[in-house]
């Protein structure tokens, strides 16, 4: 147990007194239900003042930010309320003719008073809403692959699985089937170059709108696994939220592999992983499938004719420039910073002036959006990515 709340100092000094006897830090610490960061506090406490540092001290911290005089506040205030259109540069130029005596209170304590008493407007952040795309429906092999993570599960060592799968539309031809150790990024990114080097390039590809797949914060929605997809030439289909039953293949797949390859599972990674490659021969090679009067999808699928070779540089000969995007997602523009998103950091996008100040700013062949060097705030499109259905 913690110290005990009745007897708090004697419970120190029981410590401090076993502790004096030769005793060992860890075992006491043990003993007393404490930390041994919290042992050595008060070990130090007691070489440092004694037995008065053992007592509790105030935690009322000794000066307080932004602190300002409360006439000064008052003041503030009442320039706001006769001004209410100003901000905290212009209250803060006024304070500073009015008291040159007094420390000029900076913008942002200034900005914070008036946050305090509800005089500051909040702009609202527009967020990308994912609503999904249109939807394509091929019978040729490659034009459509579906990607998606099963549903997470416990392995018999209490770690958890989450299998990346990938499968081809037309065929139903199971291409990758991946127990991986979570679904971050750089897992994703290993598993599609590898399914890509072996059987080439898709068209598009469907997922829905979780991570890795898309970013709910980002510019459209876009991750970097996405912006990848997009230097590679492959189109971006997203289902509609909530709605699984447009990757309905996909999803009955899952069915399947859930039935036969997890129940029960491997005892870790590498015997699921082996799991996982014995449903895949069994389910491509082996197990007829009524959608295909019967047939195997490795009877239906072909290698896709677009190898990988990686991405190719960016050109943009009919824009004024091009500007790479920052590690931290903004492009640097005549000495002005506009926000973009993290996901293209490191791309290269075209920017044309189309209009007396206003630039365009164009990734690829796709326009995202206008801004001003005014506002620095980009203005986005439509969702610029949204395939050709035909």
């Amino acid at each position: 147990m913690p110290w005990k709340e009745s007897v708090i100092m004697d419970e120190r000094m029981k410590f401090i007194g076993r502790l004096l006897q030769g005793e060992k830090m860890s075992e006491i610490c043990r003993e007393f239900g404490i930390s041994r960061k919290t042992g050595y506090k008060f070990w130090q406490r007691y070489k440092d003042i004694g037995l008065h540092g053992l007592t509790d001290r105030a935690r009322r911290p000794i000066r307080y930010a932004n602190q300002l005089p409360i006439q000064l506040k008052k003041e503030i205030l009442r320039i706001k309320q006769d001004k209410p259109s100003w901000g905290a540069p212009k209250i803060r130029e006024i304070i500073k003719r009015k008291y040159p005596e007094v420390k000029t209170p900076a913008r942002s304590t200034i900005h914070c008073i008036l946050d305090k008493h509800g005089l500051v407007k909040r702009r609202k952040r527009r967020r990308f809403k994912a609503q999904g795309t249109l939807l394509s429906t091929t019978y040729t092999p490659n034009d459509l692959w579906c990607a998606d993570y099963k549903g997470e599960f416990m392995l018999a060592n209490k770690r958890y699985c989450y299998p990346l799968t990938i499968t081809d539309f037309a065929s139903r031809f199971l291409l990758t089937c991946e127990g991986l150790e979570n679904n971050s990024e750089k897992y994703a990114f290993s598993i599609f170059e590898q399914t890509f080097q072996k059987y080439g390039l898709p068209k598009t590809i469907r997922t829905d709108n979780g991570v890795p797949f898309s970013s709910p914060c980002a510019l459209f929605g876009l991750s970097k696994l996405s912006v990848w997809w997009l230097r590679l030439g492959i189109c971006i289909e997203r289902i509609k939220p909530g709605n699984p039953q447009q990757n309905g293949r996909h999803e009955r797949m899952h069915l399947t592999l859930k039935k036969e390859a997890t129940k029960p599972p491997g005892i870790n990674l590498l015997q699921q992983q082996e799991k996982f490659d014995s449903f895949i021969e069994e389910f491509n090679t082996q197990r007829p499938h009524q959608a295909l009067d019967m047939k195997y999808p490795n009877e239906l699928y072909r290698y896709s004719t677009r190898p990988y070779k990686g991405i190719q540089e960016l050109n943009y000969p009919f824009h004024d420039r091009t500007v790479t995007v920052t590690n931290c997602g903004r492009l640097c523009f005549k000495k002005k910073k506009i926000n973009l998103s993290r996901a293209l950091a490191g791309q290269d996008v075209g920017i044309k002036e189309v209009s007396d100040g206003i630039w365009l700013v164009t990734f690829m062949d796709y326009d995202l959006g206008f801004f001003d060097l005014e506002n620095r705030k980009l203005e986005p499109l439509e969702y610029p990515f949204a395939p050709e259905v035909v």
